[in-house]
């Protein structure tokens, strides 16, 4: 009997929804593996009145999956307008998702719940069952805790590891034991685009997490940024990104990488507006090698509203590619 090959793909923030898009409507079967631990925006404002999980990352993994008609995930993505006071900056999809964590009483159920009334193609998975905060130390030895705060610092990241946001001495983060099976059942393993220290790492540092990627014969894939992120990855090269994913986890664990080598146009790029970024990603296709990497480069770029962003076709396509390469 056939099965769809089974890709799961790992992070958050802005993107992960674009390695969904371009998969969903493909012959594969799909989970999201979603992280917890932010906490900025309408997301962190709900984490800390409601005591929920930050919805956001997890709003637009269901959206990115959604069946439904454009109008009803615009209504889910729709975000009310900063005159209005008391739901300033809110997505009506962050206030359903607080909701039904409440109704259900958890986040995991919710979500599950959530992805048949949204007729999601596959899986959305947060990470862990309860938010997560997340720690950083920097290369002078100053640490902080938050994700926006860490951002904020624009400091040189060593290091980071995330904790539970309750009672953090009475035990340690742990992923549902679905996520996983997920990992451990996968042909596929994708991590990225997407912040390397705030949207992909903190996923990697739940202990069970990690050891998951360790130990499954999926073949794990790196879509590798395109520009670097102020006070994250500065001068960074895809060599570099892969080597701090890497340390992190203990072992050259990352089999395949995907790199953009198609210039981006300088006076292209507007600054103030996309001010995370600094410039494009260095290459080093020596020091991917020499951590065990498959290089694959292309020209992965879209570049739309003044900005450099993955082309979600071309993307999926080289992820499909390897798909039948690793099975055939």
């Amino acid at each position: 009997m056939y099965q769809k090959p089974k890709i799961v793909v790992i992070g958050g923030g802005t993107g992960l929804p674009v390695i969904l898009r371009g998969l969903r409507d493909k012959d594969v079967d799909i989970t999201a593996v979603v992280t917890v631990a932010d906490d900025g925006g309408s997301s962190g404002v709900l984490r800390n009145y409601v005591n929920v999980v930050p919805p956001g990352d997890i709003r637009n993994a269901l959206v990115a999956l959604s069946d439904l008609p454009k109008l009803e995930q615009d209504i889910f993505q729709y975000r009310f307008d900063s005159n209005d006071k008391f739901l300033a900056g809110h997505a009506i999809g962050n206030l359903i998702i607080s909701a039904l964590s409440e109704m259900q009483g958890n986040i995991f159920t919710a979500v599950q719940k959530l992805s048949g009334m949204m007729k999601i193609r596959g899986h959305v998975f947060p990470v862990a069952n309860e938010p997560l905060t997340l720690n950083a130390e920097f290369t002078d030895g100053k640490k902080l805790s938050g994700e926006s705060e860490i951002t904020k610092a624009h400091s040189r990241i060593k290091r980071v590891w995330v904790t539970p946001s309750e009672d953090s001495d009475q035990h340690e983060a742990a992923a549902m034991p679905e996520v996983i099976s997920a990992i451990m059942n996968a042909d596929e393993i994708v991590l990225g685009p997407g912040s390397l220290f705030t949207s992909i790492l903190p996923n990697l540092m739940i202990k069970n997490v990690g050891e998951a990627v360790r130990k499954t014969k999926a073949e794990v894939i790196y879509v590798c940024n395109i520009m670097t992120q102020k006070g994250e990855t500065d001068n960074f090269t895809d060599a570099d990104h892969v080597r701090v994913l890497n340390q992190h986890i203990g072992q050259n664990f990352i089999d395949t990488v995907l790199v953009n080598i198609q210039p981006i146009p300088e006076d292209y790029i507007n600054f103030q507006q996309w001010n995370e970024i600094s410039r494009p990603v260095g290459h080093n296709f020596r020091g991917l090698r020499e951590q065990g990497c498959r290089v694959i480069s292309s020209n992965f770029v879209r570049l739309r509203d003044n900005g450099a962003f993955h082309d979600q076709e071309s993307v999926a396509a080289e992820l499909l590619n390897r798909l039948h390469e690793v099975h055939d």
